[in-house]
Parts: C-alpha cells; sequence; structure tokens
C-alpha cells in the first residue's frame, strides 16, 4: 500500500445518489486482474524507443519521474479512490474538489488523451506484429496504407471484444500484462548474455546529463505520461469488487511490476545498441533482432515478436475499455448526449461510448498522416497525448492537496503535501516540455502548429459542450420551479 493508515479524512459529504453512475455495471474485476490491467497499461513497451532514442541519459530522468511523479500518482490514487469510489475516477474526485465545470474538463482531456493515444499503440502494435514476418513482411511498417487498414481491423476487433464486456475483454488485458512482464525478462536476459559476450554500448560519458540540451529535456515529459494508469482502475470503480479492500495493493504490486519494466528494458536496448539506430515503431523489436543476432539466438524473434504484440494489443484494449467509462459517466450526468450513458441490453457494458470512441480513433489515424510519415504521425499523437493526459493529472494532484490541506495537524499531513506538491509540478513541468520536439521530429512548425490546435481544439470544445450542458441544466430548472408556482 503506498499510504499506510488509511485515507485522509474529509469534512465533505458523500456524492449524493444522484451523483453515482447508473445503471450500474457488472463487478468482475479482482485483485489479480487489476494487477494486471496496471502492468497492462502502464508498462507500454512501445513507447519506451521513443524515449530510448534521446541516449542513456533517459535512466537518469526514469529514475526521477519514479519518485516525483509515479510515486505521487499512487499516493494520489489511493487517498482519492478511498475518499470517493465509484465509476469516474478522475472525473469524480475532481468534480467534488472544484466543481462540475472541473471535473468535465479533466474527464473530456484523459478521455481525448486516449483517443488521441489508442492509434500510436495500434500503430507500434504494428510495427512490432511485422517482425513475425520475413525482411518483405517487415517494410510494410512504413507503408501508410497497410498501416492505416491494419490499424483499423485491430480496433474493430477491440471494439467488438470491449462490447461483449469485461468478463471477456479482460483476458487480453490479462494476456498484455504477462507479455509484457515476459518480453521484458527476455529483453532483459539477452542484454544480460551481450554484455557478457560483446560488452555494452553504453560508455561512462554517456551518462553525464545536459540539462542544456532541451530536445533531451523535452522527453521527460513523454516519461511522465508513460507512468500514467494507475488511477486506470478508479475510472471503472464500479467493475470492481471489493474496491476498497483489493484496489491500494493492486496498486502497489503493479506499480512496482511496471518501474522495473520500463527501467529494466530501456537499459537494455541501450545496453544492445546505440541509441541512434533505434527505431521509432518497431525500436523494440529491432532491438531484440539486433541482440539475438549478436548471441546466436535468432529463433527468438518470431515468438517474441507474436508475444509482444498481443502485449501491446492488451495495453491498448486497457485503455480503450477503461477511458470509455468517462464519457458515459459524464452522459449519465448529461454533461455529454444522454446516448453516451446507455448500456448494452445484453451484454451491460458502455456500448455507445465505445462506438464513439473507436471512430474518433479511426478518424484520427487518417488525419495524422497528412503531410507526415509514419514515425512523425506516432510522435506526433504521442505529444499531444502527453499534454491531455497531463491536465487531468494537475487537477487530480491538486484535488489531493486539498484534501491534505483539510487534514489540521500530524507527520502524515505533510507526507501527502509532499507527494502532491511533487506529482503537481511533474505534471506542469511535463506538459510544458511536451512542447520542444525530440530529436526524431523533422518538421518542427509542423509539428508545433498540429500541436498547439490540437490542444486549442479539445479544451475549446470542452468548454462550448459544458457552457450547452449547464444552460440547458439552467432552463430546465427554471420550468420546473415555474410549474410549481404555476
Amino acid at each position: 500500500m503506498f499510504i499506510r493508515g488509511g485515507p485522509l479524512q474529509t469534512a465533505d459529504p458523500k456524492p449524493k445518489a444522484s451523483e453515482v453512475a447508473e445503471p450500474h455495471l457488472e463487478k468482475v474485476l479482482g485483485r489479480r486482474d487489476l494487477i494486471l490491467l496496471f502492468v497492462a497499461a502502464v508498462a507500454n513497451l512501445n513507447i519506451v524507443p521513443a524515449i530510448a532514442v534521446a541516449g542513456p541519459v533517459t535512466l537518469w530522468l526514469w529514475l526521477l519521474a519514479l519518485g516525483c511523479y509515479f510515486w505521487p500518482q499512487g499516493v494520489a490514487v489511493t487517498e482519492l479512490s478511498a475518499v470517493w469510489p465509484g465509476e469516474g475516477g478522475v472525473y469524480l474526485w475532481t468534480k467534488n474538489s472544484f466543481g462540475s465545470m472541473h471535473g468535465f474538463i479533466a474527464a473530456w482531456c484523459y478521455w481525448l488523451a486516449n483517443v488521441v493515444y489508442l492509434p500510436t499503440v495500434l500503430l507500434s502494435c504494428i510495427g512490432v506484429g511485422v517482425y513475425m514476418f520475413g525482411p518483405d513482411i517487415q517494410a510494410l511498417a512504413d507503408n501508410q496504407q497497410f498501416t492505416g487498414g491494419a490499424a483499423a481491423v485491430l480496433l474493430l476487433f477491440l471494439l467488438a471484444l470491449n462490447i461483449r464486456g469485461e468478463s471477456a475483454g479482460k483476458w487480453i488485458t490479462n494476456l498484455g500484462g504477462i507479455g509484457t512482464v515476459v518480453g521484458a525478462v527476455m529483453i532483459c536476459g539477452l542484454a544480460a548474455m551481450i554484455l557478457r559476450q560483446h560488452g555494452s554500448a553504453i560508455a561512462v560519458h554517456d551518462m553525464r546529463p545536459r540539462i542544456a540540451d532541451w530536445r533531451l529535456v523535452a522527453v521527460f515529459g513523454t516519461i511522465c505520461y508513460s507512468l500514467q494508469g494507475l488511477d486506470l482502475a478508479s475510472i471503472m470503480g464500479d467493475e470492481i469488487r471489493e474496491p476498497r479492500k483489493v484496489l491500494p495493493g493492486a496498486i502497489f504490486w503493479g506499480g512496482v511490476i511496471s518501474g522495473a519494466v520500463y527501467v529494466g528494458v530501456t537499459f537494455s536496448m541501450l545496453v544492445a545498441m546505440p541509441h541512434e539506430q533505434i527505431g521509432v515503431l518497431s525500436g523494440v523489436l529491432q532491438t531484440i533482432n539486433s541482440m539475438a543476432q549478436r548471441v546466436d539466438l535468432r529463433v527468438v524473434v518470431a515468438p517474441l515478436a507474436l508475444f509482444e504484440a498481443v502485449a501491446i494489443l492488451g495495453t491498448a484494449s486497457a485503455w480503450f475499455g477503461g477511458t470509455a467509462r468517462l464519457p458515459f459517466v459524464a452522459g449519465i450526468d448529461h454533461y455529454l448526449p444522454q446516448s453516451m450513458g446507455r448500456v448494452h441490453p445484453r451484454f451491460h457494458t458502455p456500448y455507445i461510448a465505445l462506438i464513439v470512441f473507436a471512430v474518433l480513433s479511426a478518424l484520427l489515424i487518417l488525419m495524422s498522416y497528412l503531410g507526415a510519415s509514419v514515425s512523425e504521425a506516432y510522435l506526433t499523437l504521442l505529444s499531444i497525448s502527453v499534454v491531455l493526459q497531463l491536465i487531468p493529472n494537475v487537477y487530480m494532484f491538486a484535488a489531493m492537496l486539498r484534501l491534505a490541506w483539510k487534514q489540521q495537524s500530524g507527520g502524515r499531513r505533510g507526507y501527502i503535501l509532499t507527494n502532491g506538491v511533487a506529482g503537481l509540478l511533474s505534471s506542469v513541468v511535463g506538459i510544458c516540455l511536451a512542447f520542444v520536439p525530440v530529436e526524431v521530429a523533422g518538421h518542427v512548425w509542423t509539428y508545433e502548429l498540429k500541436l498547439i490546435f490540437a490542444i486549442g481544439t479539445v479544451l475549446g470544445v470542452a468548454l462550448v459542450l459544458y457552457a450547452r450542458a449547464a444552460r440547458k441544466t439552467a432552463m430546465e430548472f427554471a420550468e420546473r420551479e415555474l410549474a410549481k408556482v404555476l
């Protein structure tokens, strides 16, 4: 457990019955499911190449992010989910802390961050999957028509699986978590063999931090983003069996495993080959292929490619199914069309929210290729996701700080405040650094304009939708009051 002694006490009343999502979804997630969900959602090996290309100094950035962002995130999720359990997670926490408008903005950004992020996971899954075949097929990873069509097929598969329900969808997520751990162990094993036989590609001077290199420091935002996911299960709070009992332990073990996987795989990739040679889309398998050739174990490449593709697909399923619950809850609260709050009559899943999620992600896959290569499209989508995902984290840490401030005295209050400040500052720094293009971004102005336009559009639409819903609610209230008078 991240915090001993139970959650912070607050004078705020419990959420009203009207704030609880209706109709209820089925409770199908246990402790093991949650741990594997966290591993699949957090430890996304497809992000590692985009980080490792910045060089060995990223190992220091990993340690900084784990201490100043990831651990505080676990503290925040443990505390806030204990005070405000139920479906919605960051939406519910922000709404109860700062009001409905901020709750809607937090949920909107979180949801759309993953609408944008899902295509990057699917593109990475394709980039890894082609390594199951020969060089001719591997070359298709840079073909826009092939990657776009394959991503659409995978998206339809995930949509059908998640409409079927978490009782079915959780199994591919579980496989993704297992595949992530096993794949990481195999990569670390190959790296150990490389070290013993050929030595390391990392020199001592490569580990020196170069703070003045802003393109290098910019990767810190991506690292923080890659550590996002410990709050995912809380968004699905009404689908967890005994959440108060199982969630804290699952957060701890899922966080420890995910942190170990990230640092271990990044170090192994950098040991195996110079960071300049790491590919963005298929970097994990590219490294495995290179490592296997150096130790004469080429036979492991194809099976491991299949294993990693399944692991990445599990990651996609976790985020696709989990974040679809946010527009579902917002639909119930009338901030989005009420149809978003519908559940499937047979499978009891938020199928309208899932369909909308899939359609928007498919459109983004098509739009991201405009004037860009596959790699540049991937990096642009990833940077947009970083900013949108970290905005709800600012709200989450601010909500924890507000809870801690109400605690009158005690050392525990100081501990919570310290973690809240560290997490809040890391989130803000990560947002700012996301606007600095990394070394592999080619057309800088195109990159910046796409990023600014996308973020501005998302926030603008959120404010318009909320104002529209607030106006409608006020008119309905006035009509009811007038009816009482008449």
